[in-house]
């Protein structure tokens, strides 16, 4: 039980991190943000984005549970997420070569970084493919564990995302480039091999319940 959540726990920060690697609006909120209020910019916005995936997860566990549990929804879940999961890996590959970290942009000045953290969020369509897809698939996925596999995910999933917004409002703060633009590909590319690992996961469980 403590390994299949210790796996549930490092994949979902693994993907998470891939996810909050790659430039969005949030990042680039947080980095102007960051450059006028200092470090305390990225864990303030990650609280607001948090909030909001707390919601969403809870809302989705409320009521919702039976139907996780069709071997059909499953399958479904299972084969969209490792589809979209393979597409990232994709394109975060191709996107190598010319792939750089912008710290210098600036934005108009946000009043509320918590309730910017939970707009921004829902300002993106690619926050709402993701838990539609690959979030969904992997809180039904964890769900087999019950609720510490719920809780395994989301708080590898949400560390993520504070850990890399917390170092890049850090360097911003600072006025240091700890960031190169080659350690930051190297970065991504190790995050989209795993996601390709992670697919193929995804993948092959929907088809092992299909047949």
């Amino acid at each position: 039980m403590l390994s299949s959540l210790a796996v549930i726990f490092a994949s979902s920060f693994m993907i998470a991190l891939s996810g909050a690697l790659m430039p969005g609006p949030l990042l680039t909120v947080t980095i102007s943000e960051s450059s006028r209020r200092g470090a305390s910019a990225g864990p303030l916005m990650m609280l607001g984005h948090g909030l909001l995936e707390l919601v969403l997860v809870v809302a989705l566990l409320s009521g919702m549970a039976p139907f996780f549990e069709q071997d059909g929804v499953f399958i479904v879940i299972a084969l969209f997420g490792g589809g979209i999961l393979l597409w990232m890996a994709v394109s975060m590959l191709r996107s190598l070569p010319t792939l750089r970290l912008d710290l210098d942009v600036h934005t108009e000045k946000t009043q509320n970084l918590v309730m910017a953290g939970i707009m921004f969020s829902l300002a993106n369509p690619y926050w709402t493919i993701w838990w539609a897809s690959i979030g969904l698939g992997y809180i039904i996925h964890s769900f087999k564990f019950g609720i510490p596999g719920v809780l395994a995910f989301f708080t590898g999933h949400i560390l993520a995302d504070l850990l890399w917004y917390s170092l890049i409002s850090f360097a911003i703060a600072r006025g240091k480039r700890f960031f190169s633009d080659g350690f930051y590909r190297g970065l991504i590319g190790t995050c989209a091999s795993l996601l390709v690992v992670f697919a193929c996961y995804f993948l092959y469980s929907g088809l092992e319940k299909l047949v």
